[in-house]
């Protein structure tokens, strides 16, 4: 069977790029492993306007909206942040990458559920599943298979820098409605979390590279009521070196676009998605696949994501580096009066750059966050 476009994989960055090339009318294919899209649920579910505007889907898979975020230490410490308006919702996500996914099929796109891709030879993709062994023929594939991308592998491509290991779990506890809490010291190389998803019900994870299982165990003990879900996962930080070739954009999971300040990945999985169906269109109505043509893709993702995504990477070294006393030091800081007024005036969840230039030009933040930071991201600046 051939195709113009397979994508492999019907996650949000996946059915995005397949709604897009098919409402260009190219022949395009989506290929899931999975027997039904959204499952396994490996994400908090946390997104910010720009992110879940970028999904374009109803308000239906909305759980909770919250207008800021609790940052609490070990030391007992807290940060309040409210914007007092919304900044973020929390969505049931497998009803996210239902409803996306059925917006690439009303555009014309096919859905091979239940069915992986163990090979890729030359221009054909084989798959096997519940339709059993099949060839597909493609003019460009655009790889959307996740952290443990199988298309890349096939191809030997070099892959993200840094893989974390997260768990989560949603707990029977009830907590304010209006404020995600983070604990940085909960994971001294990332940090954990608790968001609220409903009356009665929050989301508790953490992500680390190291005792991620005991960390968690000691996370969870501030938590009374009983466990409905748990789910384990990984994240890649840091992005492919290459994000194209042999006719293949890689786009979200599978190629590190995850935030490396947040761990999200949907609103830069989407933009990453966008960008690719924009360069395979393109590349479709020139009938040209050269890795000259697909480069194309990685010019338009680095105008719009790249120096953010840089600047979060170098962020995330930098966090690592901090202790448990700096830490302490940082969020005392953070409690000045204009400080916390920049935050809620240019923090973004998906764009921190502007955020960091404010912050370390704050002469209140001089003696404490400035000496961490600077020589990281001096060149970004």
């Amino acid at each position: 069977m051939h195709h113009d476009v397979i994508v492999v994989g019907a996650g949000p960055a996946g059915s995005a790029a397949a709604q897009a090339c098919a409402a260009q009318g190219l022949k395009t294919l989506c290929i899931e492993e999975q027997g039904t899209i959204g499952y396994p649920v490996q994400c908090a579910g946390l997104l910010s306007n720009a992110a879940f505007a970028e999904c374009r889907c109803s308000e239906k898979p909305v759980m909770n909206r919250v207008t800021g975020a609790r940052i609490v230490t070990d030391s007992g410490n807290e940060l309040l942040i409210d914007a007092k308006v919304r900044k973020a919702v929390v969505v049931d996500r497998a009803a996210v990458d239902r409803e996306m996914a059925g917006n690439a099929a009303d555009a014309g796109a096919e859905f091979r559920l239940k069915t992986s891709v163990y090979g890729v030879r030359k221009n054909t993709v084989l798959t096997r599943g519940v339709y059993g062994r099949e060839e597909h023929t493609f003019k460009i594939l655009i790889a959307a298979d996740g952290p443990r991308s199988t298309v890349a592998r096939q191809f030997g491509m070099e892959r993200s820098k840094v893989y974390l290991s997260g768990i989560q779990a949603d707990v029977l506890h009830d907590s304010d409605s209006r404020f995600v809490e983070i604990y940085p010291d909960a994971s001294p190389e990332f940090f954990a979390w608790s968001i609220p998803t409903g009356p009665g019900r929050t989301r508790v994870g953490l992500c680390g590279q190291t005792l991620v299982k005991e960390r968690f165990a000691t996370l969870m003990k501030k938590f009374e009521g009983p466990v409905t879900h748990l789910v384990t996962g990984t994240l890649p930080l840091g992005l492919m070196p290459k994000t194209y070739g042999h006719r293949t954009l890689f786009i979200g999971d599978a190629a590190g676009f995850a935030k490396p300040t947040s761990g999200g990945g949907v609103y830069t999985g989407i933009r990453s998605a966008r960008h690719a169906a924009a360069t395979a269109i393109g590349c479709c109505e020139r009938d040209t696949f050269t890795d000259t043509a697909l480069a194309e893709y990685e010019r338009r993702w680095q105008d719009d994501l790249g120096r953010e995504l840089d600047l979060g990477f170098r962020l995330f070294g930098m966090r690592r580096k901090i202790t448990t006393e700096e830490m302490d030091q940082i969020i005392q800081a953070l409690k000045e009066p204009s400080i916390l007024s920049a935050i809620i005036e240019h923090g973004d969840m998906d764009r921190p750059g502007m955020l960091v230039k404010k912050l370390i030009l704050n002469p209140a933040m001089i003696n404490v966050l400035r000496p961490l930071v600077m020589s990281g991201i001096r060149s970004f600046f």
